[in-house]
């Protein structure tokens, strides 16, 4: 297992020095990233809907190949979302558990593994906990505080009128930091919590460009002429509206095996993204 650090005040994250209410020990197991790096909370219902799982795997998709870390609190729903999309594009993740950082306490159990490949993929678990404190309900709203504190933004993908994730977007604008928001349904009762901050200003998030713009980062465009091949350019051309993977591949007019081989390629070099059953371009 590696090893649980306690952490000096002058090497907790830089952002923590600048709230009312800041921890007084931090332990720490993984690496933090360094100290340029934005950090985004990203944070939402345990019990998720598939809309907000696939906004939070595509905004996260958006975000791979910049220096930002994805915090979350390794609870079920939402924060494993955002854990694992992170692992998955290649962006550091740090883990903020409401409970100590022995694998013994770490709370969720469900998510032993899950803490296990954040570490293993140069990530980090952090807490104010000692390392064998277990969960309590009041361990929560504490962990929440951390996560607002130290993070540049927070990113709220759903949450009811009476969910917890409400606390860390309250602390977050406590903190001024920014707090943005994905857009739902009037319908939908996970989008109820959000657009009741949206309407005390927090900012809507329709894409990754949302957040980049945030944090004052500019999207990369990739050059066509240099860096695309005449299969990419033919794929780019046909999607000037999404479509499913199915209908691309008819278009393409290659065997299945190969369309899959290409938009595989595409996608990990994130040219395109797919998301909510349709393939789009990024660029």
């Amino acid at each position: 297992m590696v090893e649980i650090k306690k952490l000096k005040p002058q090497n907790f994250p830089a952002l923590l020095s600048e709230i009312n209410d800041p921890p007084e020990t931090l332990y720490l197991r993984g690496v933090l990233p360094p100290p340029e790096t934005k950090l985004l909370a990203v944070v939402g219902s345990r019990r998720m809907s598939r809309y907000g799982q696939d906004a939070c795997e595509y905004l996260i998709q958006g975000l791979a190949g910049y220096p930002i870390s994805i915090v979350s609190g390794l609870a079920l729903g939402i924060d494993g979302v955002a854990h694992k999309a992170a692992l998955t594009v290649g962006l550091h993740t740090i883990a903020v558990p409401g409970s100590g950082l022995s694998e013994e306490a770490l709370y969720p159990r469900a998510h032993l593994t899950l803490s296990r490949d954040i570490i293993n993929a140069g990530g980090a678990l952090l807490s104010e906990m000692e390392p064998e404190e277990r969960a309590t309900p009041y361990t929560f709203p504490k962990r929440n505080r951390i996560m607002a504190g130290m993070s540049h933004a927070t990113l709220i993908i759903e949450a009811g009128l009476k969910s917890g994730t409400l606390i860390t977007a309250r602390l977050a604008t406590e903190y001024n930091r920014e707090l943005l928001i994905v857009p739902h349904s009037i319908f939908s009762e996970g989008g109820a919590g959000g657009h009741l901050f949206m309407g005390l200003g927090a900012r809507p998030v329709r894409n990754a460009d949302d957040i980049l713009d945030v944090f004052d980062m500019k999207k990369e465009e990739i050059k066509k002429n240099s860096e695309l091949t005449p299969e990419e350019e033919s794929v780019i051309e046909i999607l000037s509206v999404p479509m499913p993977r199915d209908e691309l591949i008819r278009a393409l007019g290659i065997t299945t095996g190969s369309a899959n081989v290409l938009l595989t390629q595409m996608e990990i070099r994130g040219i395109i993204i797919e998301f909510m059953g349709e393939i789009r371009k990024n660029i």
